[in-house]
């Protein structure tokens, strides 16, 4: 049993006879699911395949739970809510399909073995972890009002965490609990199919061939688009859905 607190999931059952596992959408950093997989692009199609889509909600965004500390969201405590909120209704295998954050989870989720997973879509993944590197302290004045972080990258976070209608003091949380659990592909690696998409511009994707290199099996493909445009794109979930078969 997962004894973690499930995240929350939005679930759109088949429209058809089942034709396959469930499809789980995990969505990037200060995005959510209904931005980064809008149902009328990914939950319907798959419905309309036969297959159930469940949009998981991480916390600090739309649609997930407020982050009361940053043990919350460590990546080991965060990947068993994630499991538990995907096992709620079910216990079976399942395909997932992450994007950005989302695709640095799902890695790791299929890698640990914490739920069973039979295909792996990984889109928008980079080879580094920026979290590790952001000055927490710098960013959380700077969103109460301080001076902007002089650090470009701890600036480039503290513009995303401060975005309209976005909890900014969860979203730093998240960021905390990560970092101190950064990611590591060479620590393990996921031994299912798995599917690369990246976008041609997308320069947060350079040195993905390196991780392809290190998964048995898996492939690259690359999609017109720049980190937010390639999800966009009707190429990459084209390729999503082939290979997983829907």
């Amino acid at each position: 049993m997962i004894d973690a607190p499930a995240l929350p999931t939005t679930r759109t059952r088949p429209a058809a006879e089942v034709t396959g596992p469930p499809v789980v959408l995990v969505h990037g950093f200060v995005t959510g699911g209904a931005v980064d997989f809008p149902a009328e692009r990914w939950a319907e199609p798959l419905a309309a395949a036969g297959r159930e889509a469940v949009v998981v909600h991480l916390p600090g965004h739309p649609g997930g739970p407020a982050v009361g500390s940053a043990d919350e969201v460590g990546t080991a405590h965060l990947l068993r809510r994630l499991a538990a909120g995907i096992a709620a209704e079910g216990s079976g295998e399942v395909d997932v399909i992450g994007y950005s954050l989302g695709a640095r989870l799902a890695w790791d989720l299929a890698a640990t073995g914490v739920l069973p997973v039979r295909r792996l879509v990984l889109g928008g993944l980079s080879p580094m972890e920026p979290f590790a590197a952001v000055d927490l302290a710098a960013a959380r004045a700077a969103v109460r009002g301080g001076p902007a972080p002089a650090d470009p990258l701890t600036g480039m976070i503290t513009g995303m965490v401060s975005g309209p209608d976005r909890d900014a003091d969860s979203l730093l949380l998240v960021v905390e609990g990560l970092a101190r659990e950064p990611f590591d592909p060479t620590a393990r690696v996921p031994q299912v199919p798995t599917l690369f998409l990246a976008g041609l511009d997308d320069p947060m994707s350079q040195g993905v061939d390196q991780l392809v290199a290190g998964v048995p099996g898996a492939r690259l493909q690359r999609v017109p688009g720049d980190h937010f445009g390639a999800l966009a794109g009707d190429e990459l979930r084209a390729a999503a859905f082939e290979f997983l078969g829907v």
